[in-house]
């Protein structure tokens, strides 16, 4: 680690505290399509004894 900087830690706090309200920053995205997922058949007792399982290898 380097010499402490209070140059660059005051450009840096200046930097994270300020908050661009440029118009360009307010488009959001469009996103189409579909999202499907598998709930399976596994119950949270199963769940758990599997979590258990992993933590103990």
């Amino acid at each position: 680690m380097g010499a402490y900087d209070a140059a660059e830690h005051e450009r840096r706090e200046e930097k994270t505290s300020t908050v661009d309200t440029s118009p360009d920053d307010d488009r959001r995205s469009s996103y189409e399509g579909t999202v499907e997922y598998d709930t399976g058949d596994a119950n949270a007792d199963d769940l758990l004894a599997q979590f258990r399982e992993l933590r103990s290898s």
